[in-house]
């Protein structure tokens, strides 16, 4: 059986990642298979400047992130991945993509990306479950 916290323990530590992250970083698109976590990354397709603060507080083990505004596509391919990246490029937090309705922990407008599309992140959760 798996350790099980408190919503408030989960809650109380999702707060730190907009800590984190900081002010102005950077949400980064990317196609292939997701490399282990903080690992080599793929093909970036597009590129989100984050809010500053990047979440409100967190509230029942779920951080919602700010949405940022529509970007422009780099590269053509699927989108299939993200990484959330530090104004400086360390990374924070790396994640699943969908389109909208998909299930993913970040859903955009399309995951079909090419150069000069303009993408939009339509939705954008962060949990802390126990597992």
């Amino acid at each position: 059986m798996t350790t099980g916290y408190s919503s408030t323990l989960r809650t109380a530590q999702l707060d730190p990642i907009t800590s984190a992250v900081g002010n102005a970083g950077l949400l980064r698109i990317y196609d292939g298979t997701r490399p282990a976590t903080g690992g080599t990354a793929t093909t970036k397709l597009a590129e989100f400047t984050l809010g500053s603060p990047f979440a409100p507080a967190a509230a029942a083990a779920v951080l919602s992130p700010t949405l940022p505004s529509s970007t422009t596509g780099l590269a053509a391919s699927t989108a299939s991945w993200f990484r959330v990246v530090t104004s400086g490029g360390t990374q924070v937090i790396d994640g699943s993509v969908t389109a909208t309705g998909g299930g993913g922990d970040l859903q955009l407008n399309t995951t079909t990306i090419s150069v000069g599309l303009t993408i939009n992140a339509t939705s954008w959760t962060i949990t802390r479950g126990n597992a």
